[in-house]
């Protein structure tokens, strides 16, 4: 079975619980979302990402940041989709351990699936990559998918992660990146409260929230979201994080929304990818 990837690379979680763990991380390709958004005028959408030739690049390295937009646009703008070659689940598992600092995993070096949003299509070969990494003694215990949490996980991956729990501690977070109207969403199809529910349900499994904001306005959307994800008994952790794909509207936006963080009861999120490396593609 072979899934989509843009990129697999090893650096510290950027965001949420776990920053700064080491982890590697599978993009995959493909998205239900655009978030073209982000950065802009609300109610304006960015066309920034179509100055980018793909004709121009042949791999991420290359590929230009974007300041306004989805920041990881290539991961599932299909004229970017020779970027990000089939690769098969053994070849994938290969990856890893070549980038493995200790060549195992452990609490202090989890698996991260990222995208786009990983749980679309592509979970369907999860249970086969988590069957091989488990073969390979590779001793994983701490997997976390960052999701926008609008994708249903199926019986088969459920049950997958249920037995790993019970079998070896597997440890499942989902990292649910809800979309406010910030990122250009509609809300009726951003905001699912039942389905990250379900993901709680899953033994072994935690799920937090985080919104992207940059106003009080946001702030209003945050507070109406929570509300409806408390109704129907989420009672998971919520973060607030700035907005800024590039260094300069990161640290344009941080202050102000730590300060709103506070303001509000939220607990705050860097994005050390940008910190640390002005969020360039893995090298």
């Amino acid at each position: 079975m072979s899934i989509k990837i843009s990129e697999i690379f090893c650096a510290c979680q950027g965001e949420g619980i776990y920053v700064g763990v080491p982890s590697i991380f599978i993009r995959t390709f493909g998205c239900n979302f655009t978030c073209s958004g982000f950065g802009m005028p609300r109610n304006e959408k960015s066309v920034e990402r179509f100055s980018v030739d793909p004709k121009q690049y042949t791999n991420f390295k290359q590929l230009p940041l974007v300041r306004t937009g989805c920041d990881s646009y290539p991961s599932w703008d299909t004229r970017f989709k020779q970027l990000s070659p089939l690769l098969e689940v053994s070849a994938i598992v290969d990856r890893i351990e070549e980038l493995l600092p200790n060549k195992v995993f452990n609490q202090d070096c989890h698996l991260i699936l990222t995208g786009g949003e990983p749980l679309l299509g592509w979970q369907k070969q999860y249970p086969e990559l988590l069957s091989e990494i488990n073969h390979r003694q590779l001793k994983l215990t701490e997997l976390t998918f960052e999701t926008n949490g609008t994708q249903l996980i199926s019986s088969e991956l459920k049950q997958s992660l249920t037995d790993l729990h019970f079998s070896f501690n597997l440890q499942t977070t989902f990292s649910v990146s809800a979309k406010l109207p910030v990122s250009g969403e509609p809300w009726e199809h951003a905001i699912k409260p039942n389905i990250v529910m379900d993901y709680t349900k899953i033994p072994g499994s935690q799920t937090y929230l985080k919104f992207v904001v940059a106003t009080d306005e946001d702030l209003n959307d945050v507070n109406k979201a929570v509300a409806e994800y408390r109704s129907v008994g989420f009672t998971g952790p919520v973060y607030l994080m700035p907005v800024g794909g590039t260094e300069e509207s990161y640290f344009k936006n941080g202050q102000q929304v730590a300060e709103l963080a506070l303001k509000y009861g939220y607990r705050y999120s860097p994005r050390l990818q940008v910190d640390l490396w002005k969020n360039a593609w893995s090298k």
